[in-house]
């Protein structure tokens, strides 16, 4: 048993020392803020499949925590803590079909429109019914999960942004085509991370002999590896 706990313990690290190499690798900066998206969007909400649901969310938080500590974050940006958020829930929400992954969004959609900028903007919020339909698909297909991942991610961001960083509505209004582009970029490379850990891992079962059996899902393994 402690032996079995040990080699847990020991992926749970390997895996948040990869977070923390994709979080060195910026892709583009937060509207109002110094923060910037990075690789790390894209791998991070896969914890949530390969940890588990508390795990994974633990371990994005740590990683993130980790960065910010190692690059000397400017905690007196509101931006370095909204950040520790979302992609916990992206991890949670990656992991497995469960009422939060509906109610987070619903949450987020109310905070915003009640502010008196969100409900200039309502419209915004609207990107966060994705997550709440995607729900009902996403046991099924792995691209709804990727979706609602990410824009779970982003509902809980922007419901937080829009309370704690003040910008006009003119600039939330030239978010959404943005938003349109890195949340898709993000989805994919969600699926693509995914896909290519899954196999990976599958792979190493294969050939090395751990004692240890990596997680890994079947029904997203090359013919070669089932």
């Amino acid at each position: 048993m402690n032996q079995e706990i040990t080699k847990k313990t020991l992926f749970f690290i390997g895996f948040s020392v990869l977070g923390f190499l994709a979080l060195q690798v910026p892709l583009t900066q937060l509207a109002g803020s110094s923060v910037k998206f990075t690789v790390f969007d894209a791998f991070g909400p896969t914890a949530g499949a390969f940890l588990g649901t508390l795990p994974g969310a633990i371990a994005v938080l740590l990683m993130q925590a980790t960065n910010f500590v190692v690059q000397g974050a400017d905690w007196s940006d509101t931006g370095t803590f909204i950040r520790l958020l979302p992609m916990m829930m992206a991890a949670a929400y990656f992991a497995r079909k469960m009422p939060l992954n509906v109610i987070v969004p619903i949450l987020a959609i109310i905070s915003f429109v009640a502010h008196p900028v969100g409900r200039e903007v309502w419209y915004f919020s609207l990107f966060w019914t994705i997550p709440i339909i995607a729900y009902f698909f996403q046991e099924k297909y792995l691209v709804a999960r990727a979706l609602g991942a990410t824009f779970a991610a982003h509902s809980v961001g922007g419901a937080l942004w829009i309370w704690l960083v003040p910008l006009p509505a003119a600039v939330w209004i030239g978010l959404i085509p943005v938003v349109i582009m890195e949340r898709l970029l993000f989805a994919g490379g969600i699926i693509v991370s995914y896909l290519v850990l899954n196999n990976i891992f599958a792979l190493l079962n294969k050939k090395l002999e751990f004692g240890y059996k990596l997680p890994v899902h079947a029904q997203y393994l090359l013919s070669s590896l089932r």
